[in-house]
């Protein structure tokens, strides 16, 4: 059986384990969508109604049949908007893509040319500058830099929208349209670069601080090329690899890695999405969206594996 079969055949066990405890974990959480729902609402419910209401909600046909919903993707209705929970969670998703692919992007780019010229010039003063301040920014959590970016430029300074993806009800041609989207997205846009930033710049610099040791660098430079193609073609392409790794890393987080940036900015994404259905026990589209964050975690994770063999050919003939 060739590498990658085997690695398809890894992949469909992962996806099965993964879609039976999205069927299993969500229904350890403590209490029930008609506790959360009822509970502090001014309704009254007697025990009967109570009773009625929770063999309504908490019907329970077995994986199997949970398995059967998946294949054809019925993924149920939502108890609180009583839709399909498909609907919501696609509608969702394209705001999601759009901030976090943003950030992991301009992050990754901005982290791997910083920590490439940081490196090239060890022991300088820009070298040790960025490194002490990366180090500091790296520690900032996101809650942090996301709370203080909404407080100076949302609220006192008003230069961007507090909340939201675009203006409600707005009637606006394509590029309005585009940039009231861009003018909403550049407060999470901007927590997410700096939170992902610097972790990319640190990687970036140590992997590049050993490349440039070895032997063919050392080769290239004998050789009399110019330094901007050693640096970049011939030293940076080999640090690359662990770069690439932590971009996949963290894209394959990237539906509840905003959780906490999209709900501070009422950003309409996924993360969103699973903090209110969490909230209210929306048992179905908690388990679509923990199923679909699994599924995309893995695909991103079985892409790497042909992407590290572009990057670096020894990967394949290694195996």
């Amino acid at each position: 059986m060739g590498g990658n079969s085997k690695l398809l055949i890894t992949f469909l066990l992962a996806a099965l384990s993964m879609t039976y405890l999205s069927y299993v974990l969500p229904r350890f959480l403590p209490g029930d969508f008609v506790t959360a729902t009822y509970g502090t609402s001014q309704i009254s419910l007697t025990a009967e109604q109570e009773t009625a209401l929770r063999a309504q909600y908490e019907q329970d046909h077995g994986f199997f049949h949970y398995l059967s919903r998946v294949v054809r993707f019925d993924w149920g209705y939502s108890y609180v908007f009583e839709t399909p929970v498909s609907a919501l969670f696609f509608s969702a998703l394209p705001w999601t893509i759009l901030l976090m692919g943003s950030a992991h992007v301009i992050a990754m780019i901005m982290g791997f040319v910083a920590g490439v010229e940081a490196a090239w010039r060890r022991n300088s003063f820009f070298e040790k500058s960025m490194v002490g301040g990366m180090t500091v920014l790296e520690g900032i959590p996101e809650i942090c830099t996301g709370v203080i970016l909404l407080f100076v430029f949302a609220l006192q300074l008003q230069w961007f929208p507090a909340a939201g993806a675009e203006t409600a009800y707005a009637e606006k041609d394509f590029l309005a349209h585009v940039a009231d989207v861009g003018h909403h997205l550049v407060l999470p846009l901007c927590t997410l670069v700096l939170a992902y930033f610097p972790g990319n710049f640190l990687l970036t610099r140590n992997s590049m601080m050993m490349v440039i040791m070895a032997d063919y660098v050392k080769t290239a430079r004998a050789k009399g090329l110019p330094p901007l193609r050693i640096r970049y073609v011939h030293a940076a392409r080999n640090a690359l690899l662990p770069v690439v790794t932590r971009f996949g890393m963290r894209l394959a987080f990237m539906i509840t890695g905003a959780l906490v940036v999209e709900k501070i900015n009422a950003y309409p994404g996924v993360g969103t999405l699973l903090y209110n259905a969490i909230s209210s026990r929306d048992l179905p589209v908690i388990q679509s969206v923990v199923l679909m964050s699994s599924v995309i975690i893995l695909a991103i994770f079985f892409a790497l594996e042909f992407v590290y063999r572009v990057i670096d050919p020894r990967i394949e003939h290694a195996r």
